[in-house]
């Protein structure tokens, strides 16, 4: 693979990392905090490849009364869908965060070992 090529896809291999470190943080730390940061970062990775996806190089934003007819315009789906899943992400982590307050109100914890071993102990009484 070309030095030149790599350039050229920057964005989607820097997408691509940060899903997997994402991915990486939710499957390995029993901690319910770093499993969400975790998620939010991988929902900023699909963010960065959908971005990525609408960019066009030289391209100009779609605004009727562009000059030219050969005028390269950017997709703006992308960016729209974006807005809303921001809003989303936001709103999910959010109510998660509300969930683990509520867990830690419940079993003094956030670890997840830990409230399984708590959990068993309950079942077993």
């Amino acid at each position: 693979m070309s030095f030149r090529m790599i350039i050229d896809n920057i964005n989607y291999i820097g997408a691509m990392i940060l899903f997997v470190i994402g991915l990486y943080t939710v499957l390995t730390h029993a901690n319910l905090i770093k499993k969400i940061i975790g998620i939010n970062i991988m929902e900023t990775a699909i963010f960065l490849f959908f971005v990525s996806i609408g960019y066009v190089r030289g391209g100009v934003a779609p605004i009727l009364g562009a000059s030219g007819t050969e005028t390269l315009f950017v997709n703006p789906l992308p960016a729209a869908m974006i807005l809303t899943g921001i809003v989303v992400a936001v709103s999910i982590t959010a109510f998660s965060l509300s969930i683990v307050i509520k867990i830690y109100d419940a079993y003094g914890t956030v670890d997840l070992d830990e409230i399984m071993k708590i959990r068993s102990v309950e079942a077993d009484e």
